[in-house]
């Protein structure tokens, strides 16, 4: 019987050890939820690139990089990927009044730097051209 404790005591620790392990594993796995982001300016989740804006340009600082629409001073960086009517662009192709869109992101300083501009239309809303309906064309038979 004495043989036998040793061995009983060694099997008593490793079931002990099997059983906690999937406990401490579990510890390990579990991450701590970010918190609930409160600069937001429209509802809903923010989206891939950052939180949505648009409206109309206000002003545009080609020094400063900056783009104002509404109250909002938005950076724009070397990042930012800039669009007019569908096509690459620059900020300095910004006109004053025109419609624009995009998305941004916060930093800690609270600057706004833009991911994404959109000046004008989008590609899928322009007319086109170059494809005219049958009955624009003029055809007489």
């Amino acid at each position: 019987m004495t043989r036998n404790i040793p061995r009983i005591t060694l099997l008593a620790l490793l079931t002990a050890a099997l059983v906690a392990l999937p406990a401490l594993t579990r510890a390990q796995d579990s991450k701590p939820k970010p918190p609930a982001s409160s600069d937001q300016t429209e509802p809903g989740k923010p989206k891939k690139h950052g939180v949505p804006f648009n409206g109309k340009v206000a002003a545009v600082d080609a020094k400063a990089m900056t783009l104002t629409v509404g109250t909002m001073v938005i950076h724009v960086t070397a990042d930012t990927k800039i669009t007019k009517d569908g096509q690459p662009a620059t900020l300095a192709d910004a006109v004053v009044g025109e419609k624009v869109g995009g998305a941004y992101q916060k930093t800690d300083d609270g600057k706004l730097n833009a991911t994404v501009v959109h000046f004008g239309a989008k590609a899928g809303d322009m007319p086109d051209k170059e494809h005219k309906h049958p009955s624009d064309a003029g055809d007489k038979k």
